[in-house]
């Protein structure tokens, strides 16, 4: 039996016990994490040290598409990304001004929608003539920062059935079909062409995907994407080309500026 131990007793046995194993397990913490910390580093520092492949090392390289492999996936035109209150929407921040014209002529600005079938010049007024949409959707950023917004616009899937531009035959294209009229791609692109996205034609035509014109409530402002910019829920913000010039549809993947910078050409989320 231990001696008793208070104050003004000297420590009993068991006390010193308790201090010999509280002696022990932090000189085994202080070894388990220095050894996991030199692991870490050693392990950063082979994986910066592998051969690059398209501008990262290649083990980052098969994260971002086994990521892609994911995204695709987890794609579903009926999985619809979460639609908010719009009493919780907000004003994003601008976050990147690669081919922005803040003195861009409103009145005599175009888009320009190309495909196999042909090419079409329209005026907002023409986009606006489309149905309106209004969804309150989270823009995430690939910073990891996020902002509910409410974009308001038309439905990039009507333009593309209205124009016939999205098919080799220059038919109404269905996103459901696989009968191979319908290209696999579109590229968006600025009007001085300095930032540009590409995106698989399936991500494009989502329901969500809109050719926005009004942010929260008001037109967009320049650095916002005016008079026409492209909000796409599914995907990370890199790819909501803002003041879009072109909107082409494609049968080869496009390029696109983040994907050659590194980042993952994908991007979904």
């Amino acid at each position: 039996m231990s001696k008793p131990s208070g104050p003004g007793l000297p420590p009993s046995d068991d006390d010193f016990e308790v201090e010999r194993q509280l002696r022990r397990s932090t000189r085994r913490g202080f070894a388990v994490g220095g050894i996991s910390a030199l692991a870490a580093v050693a392990g950063w520092y082979w994986v910066k040290t592998r051969a690059p492949e398209r501008l990262v090392p290649w083990p980052l390289r098969r994260v971002l598409e086994l990521d892609e492999k994911v995204g695709r996936a987890l794609y579903s035109p009926a999985r619809l990304a979460r639609n908010f209150p719009q009493a919780s929407a907000t004003m994003p921040r601008v976050n990147g001004r690669v081919g922005i014209d803040p003195k861009l002529d409103l009145d005599a600005w175009r888009l320009r929608v190309e495909g196999p079938a042909g090419a079409r010049s329209m005026t907002l007024a023409d986009v606006k003539a489309l149905p309106r949409f209004q969804i309150t959707t989270e823009l995430k950023c690939i910073e990891g920062w996020s902002n509910v917004v409410t974009w308001a616009g038309a439905r990039l899937l009507d333009l593309a059935e209205s124009t016939g531009l999205a098919t080799l035959s220059g038919k109404p294209g269905d996103p459901t079909s696989r009968s191979g009229d319908l290209l696999p791609f579109a590229a968006l692109t600025t009007p001085d062409a300095k930032y540009f996205v590409g995106l698989d034609i399936a991500s494009a035509l989502h329901p969500q995907t809109l050719l926005c014109y009004e942010m929260n409530g008001a037109p967009l402002t320049a650095y916002h994407g005016a008079p026409l910019r492209l909000a796409i829920p599914v995907k990370y913000g890199i790819k909501s080309l803002k003041q879009i010039g072109t909107l082409k549809f494609t049968s080869t993947q496009p390029p696109d500026y983040w994907a050659e910078k590194g980042y993952d050409w994908y991007a979904g989320h």
